[in-house]
């Protein structure tokens, strides 16, 4: 499972090894005993990569063999790759830019999926100095 936790400086990506269902109830339990609002439903999350990163090409070949509509890889520009996902967005509202974007895909391609993030990551600060 890949869990996307969207902040107003921006967001976080974690591959977790608990189920979505799993992680989920645990999420709803939580915030009922603690009192908190919560909403959950279904949604779509983006975000860029840089095209050029080493093992884009790779991930668009494990999306295609996917033969999935959860996610999808669209080339912006030269420059930038757009990951699009379907999957559950739990928050305090249902109108708040802030929460928690979670989805499960393959192995091998939340795998990718997270590696390629990392590397941008690093690929982002190296560029910013």
């Amino acid at each position: 499972m890949l869990k996307l936790t969207y902040t107003e400086n921006g967001f976080y990506l974690e591959r977790l090894a608990q189920s979505l269902e799993d992680w989920l109830t645990a999420r709803v339990m939580l915030s009922v005993r603690a009192g908190w609002q919560i909403c959950i439903g279904a949604s779509t999350a983006s975000f860029l990569l840089p095209a050029d990163l080493p093992g884009v090409a790779r991930l668009q070949a494990e999306v295609g063999r996917e033969d999935s509509e959860i996610i999808d890889l669209c080339y912006c520009d030269d420059e930038c790759v757009e990951v699009s996902l379907r999957g559950t967005w739990i928050s305090t509202s249902a109108d708040s830019d802030e929460g928690v974007f979670v989805v499960t895909l393959s192995d091998r391609v939340e795998f990718f999926l997270f590696k390629l993030w990392q590397l941008s990551q690093t690929y982002a600060s190296c560029m910013s100095e």
